[in-house]
């Protein structure tokens, strides 16, 4: 690497971590509990949308999802398109109630909806689900895609596994700083910019890599004929029941984790709680919704490139993107990628570090000690996250070995994404379902799955069913379970939300316009690319 590569490195991070620092003491992102937490309830739809993204778009996704793509082709866009069907559903349907009760959290909500147990059953199970899976995870992928992208291996002679465990501490510290003495202004702030460079790297990647398949005569559009022509069964939208991500999946497991994924999951939705107003937290989904639907073109396509270009290397599926921009990218470029990288991997692991401390202090600590005063909350969720943080540092190392990354992820979520989406989604919409129904859902959701995964089998080739039809199957029968106990023991009064008046709740004119404008969109991109044979 020379002297070019690091200094660009060095000076787009530094200059993101100046930038970020100057806007947030500006604003004083932690001078109160609202301000640390949600950003003074302050974010506009470009805020929100760029931290939405970010959040979203890192290393697990360009590493892991691209990895995914590299083995079963273009089925595995169904993460993302589908995606914006989800971001139409929390812009309309879910946002809405959210901002009404003004909560920071899920668990407030589903406090104010059922009681105090189901609140705290919900946060213990969130806190422990980001530290020993979600949290580990962004570390690891982003252990992996940096030492890749640089060729720490090539540069240093050192071992695979050493470097990628020190990659793991020096993201996980740094990251560590961002959210714990920076508060949700800072994550927000940083993703943005940091956004604007990888959609502008990842865009760049694609394009040179589809130069580089058509050749010097050819250039980019002729290496994306020929990519066609010379692996059709990779541009197929529709799964066949050997790939990760069978057609008949998206009905079931593949929809419910997006739905929980982007109407539910605290890490990603924290930064809409901190919307100005219900018309900027709509603008800012939506918009995170159109370019949900751009991004397999560098979160899928890299992926069938790197296929082209080195299925017969034999190289592991997660090393695909990360040889790719090594081979692609010019070298002074190579640092300004580099820096970029960190910064998506800096911004998923510090926005769910954000939210672990969101979690512990209002929905722990506060609850423990409801003297507690907004400084207090403040240092303790400070001191609680810095604990998570060294707990996902010493965990993150040992995930290596998975055969799909991507994959391990989405199944380990599901053991916590299942009940308690089915428990917001039954609160919301069934008024008499008790409390103690959505207390029972959430254990007995937690159990069936976790006996499934790792008692009978689940996942595994002789299982007699694939696992996403099984989350749905415990979904349904989980909502059941929550209808029939509303039945047998209703409320003895219809819940009733409350307005906080917190937010302004007008809402944006364009969101349903925009929102089917999208469904329309991702149904025509399923359209454009299946092949009914596989069927």
């Amino acid at each position: 690497m020379g002297f070019l590569t690091i200094g660009s490195f060095l000076f787009c991070t530094g200059l993101v971590a100046l930038v970020t620092w100057r806007m947030t003491r500006a604003h004083g992102a932690g001078a109160s509990a609202e301000g640390y937490f949600l950003a003074g309830r302050a974010l506009t739809g470009g805020y929100i949308a760029g931290s939405l993204m970010l959040t979203n778009l890192s290393t697990e996704q360009l590493v892991g999802l691209n990895g995914a793509a590299y083995a079963n082709g273009i089925c595995v866009m169904a993460w993302e398109v589908i995606a914006a069907m989800s971001l139409v559903a929390m812009a309309l349907y879910f946002l809405p109630r959210y901002l009404r009760s003004g909560i920071a959290t899920i668990p407030q909500f589903l406090e104010e909806r059922f009681d105090g147990g189901t609140r705290m059953i919900t946060t213990v199970v969130f806190v422990l689900a980001y530290a020993a899976i979600l949290l580990p995870m962004i570390l690891y992928t982003g252990a992996t895609g940096l030492v890749d992208v640089l060729d720490l291996q090539s540069m240093t002679g050192v071992g695979r596994g050493t470097l990628i465990t020190g990659s793991v501490w020096f993201i996980g510290i740094v990251g560590s700083v961002y959210a714990i003495f920076g508060g949700l202004r800072s994550v927000a702030i940083s993703d943005t910019l940091n956004g604007f460079g990888l959609l502008v790297g990842g865009v760049m990647i694609a394009w040179l890599g589809l130069d580089l398949v058509g050749g010097e005569e050819g250039g980019a559009l002729a290496g994306f004929a020929k990519l066609r022509e010379a692996h059709p069964e990779k541009f197929n939208s529709l799964g066949t029941a050997e790939q990760d991500v069978p057609f008949s999946t998206l009905f079931t497991g593949v929809l419910l984790l997006n739905l929980f994924y982007w109407t539910t999951n605290q890490q990603i939705i924290q930064r809409t709680f901190g919307a100005s107003s219900l018309a900027e937290g709509q603008k800012g989904v939506l918009y995170a919704g159109v370019l949900k639907v751009l991004a397999p073109l560098i979160l899928v396509l890299p992926g069938v490139i790197a296929f082209h270009l080195y299925a017969d290397r034999g190289i592991a599926n997660d090393q695909a993107y990360g040889t790719l921009v090594n081979d692609v990218l010019p070298t002074p470029l190579v640092g300004f990628f580099a820096a970029v990288l960190v910064g998506a991997i800096l911004s998923s692991f510090n926005s769910a570090l954000n939210s672990t401390a969101t979690l512990i202090s209002l929905g722990i600590v506060k609850q423990l000690a409801r003297q507690a005063d907004d400084q207090r909350l403040i240092r303790s969720g400070k001191a609680l996250g810095a604990l998570i943080a060294v707990v996902a540092m010493i965990v993150a190392p040992l995930l290596q070995g998975q055969k799909s990354i991507f994959q391990y992820l989405q199944t380990m979520n599901a053991l916590y994404f299942i009940p308690i989406f089915s428990v917001v989604l039954v609160g919301l919409t069934f008024r008499r379902v008790p409390a103690v129904a959505a207390k029972l859902a959430l254990l007995t959701g937690l159990l069936a799955i976790g006996l499934g995964y790792f008692v009978f089998g689940v996942g595994q080739p002789d299982f007699p069913m694939h696992t996403f039809h099984f989350l749905g199957v415990v979904f349904a029968g989980l909502v059941l379970l929550m209808l029939i106990l509303g039945m047998v023991f209703p409320r003895s009064e219809p819940w009733v939300q409350r307005a906080s008046g917190l937010v302004d709740m007008t809402p944006w004119r364009g969101a349903k316009p925009l929102g089917f404008g999208l469904i329309v969109v991702v149904l025509l991109i399923y359209l454009a690319f299946a092949d009914t044979s596989v069927l």
